[in-house]
């Protein structure tokens, strides 16, 4: 009896070769739009391939990689953090409390005292039960709120040579926050790539109901990535804080947990949760960054660069559609 089952069949060579050049496209769409950006940009406006250029973009972008990186995981696990932009102003303006202590002392005083914050989410989350976006909308308002009484509404300036070193160095011409940037990303690569709890966290994201019957403590995983989370935005809001030399609470972190989805969601992470790709978040992140300094060179107004990445955003929504 012949099979007239389609999915049976035998596929053909160019077939084969379609499936192919069509998962090839998927896989490196995101470099490829970033390259012919590039190669635009090359054409089109003055001076944009100077080694000052580039690293300025990357400049632009580390701490919106940074706090990407971190709703990656919480993303991947299938929640989501608005309060990043809130815990990025509360580290800005507890740094500043200890500046009298050697730089060490500043980074890790400030990133746990912002880590509580993330235990927080993950505890209102995990453990009572409260829906993600809820509980980190809470703390988006509360926590900019607490920030902004602790310094009345006022600009916190000051002077900290080493500190500010942190937003305003370089290394061999390389500006201290791209280092920052890359190697939280290679470290944070490795941990998902190669270690149990990149597993765990993909595992969550995928069924989180299978997971718990596979032994994996899914409230832990999420408490660890809502930290972690918290971490990230804290020593990105650090970065913001030493690059001005001053604590803004109401304006630093706005709105960067628009862009951190943003890059998440275009760097191929998929929002119901699932493989966090790390990679695909920091090229996310680097072409949102060059999207706008795009415009911005060109003397394009700013807000037609923000369709032009909402579009971006909702084709990467849409192609996860399709590969679900």
């Amino acid at each position: 009896m012949t099979d007239t089952n389609p999915s049976h069949q035998a596929i053909s060579p160019s077939d084969r070769r379609a499936l192919a050049a069509g998962e090839l496209a998927k896989r490196f769409a995101l470099p490829l739009v970033i390259v012919a950006l590039v190669i635009l940009n090359a054409a089109v406006t003055n001076n944009f391939l100077s080694t000052n250029t580039m690293w300025n973009i990357l400049l632009h972008v580390s701490t919106t990689t940074l706090v990407a990186i971190g709703m990656t995981l919480v993303i991947a696990t299938g929640g989501i953090d608005l309060s990043v932009g809130a815990v990025m102003a509360l580290s800005a303006v507890f740094c500043t409390f200890l500046l009298d202590y050697p730089v060490v002392v500043i980074l890790a005083g400030t990133m746990l005292f912002c880590a509580l914050f993330g235990l927080l989410n993950g505890v209102v989350i995990s453990y009572i039960g409260v829906q993600p976006i809820i509980a980190t909308l809470a703390l988006m308002i509360a926590g900019r709120g607490i920030a902004q009484v602790i310094t009345d509404g006022y600009l916190v300036t000051f002077t900290h040579p080493a500190f500010e070193a942190l937003g305003k160095g370089k290394w061999w011409s390389i500006p201290v926050p791209v280092i920052v940037m890359f190697i939280v990303a290679i470290l944070v690569y490795i941990v998902v790539r190669y270690m149990t709890f990149g597993r765990y966290v993909e595992a969550v994201g995928d069924n989180e109901q299978a997971a718990n019957l596979a032994g994996i403590n899914v409230r832990k995983i999420k408490l660890a990535v809502y930290v972690l989370s918290a971490v990230f935005a804290s020593l990105a809001g650090m970065i913001e804080t030493a690059r001005l030399a001053a604590a803004d609470a109401t304006r630093i972190g706005e709105l960067i947990e628009m862009d951190a989805i943003a890059a998440v969601v275009v760097g191929g992470t998929l929002m119901s949760g699932g493989k966090p790709r790390i990679w695909g978040t920091v090229l996310g992140a680097i072409l949102m960054g060059l999207i706008t300094a795009t415009f911005n060179m060109n003397n394009i107004p700013y807000s037609y660069s923000l369709v032009i990445k909402a579009f971006i955003i909702v084709a990467a929504i849409y192609l996860q559609r399709e590969n679900r």
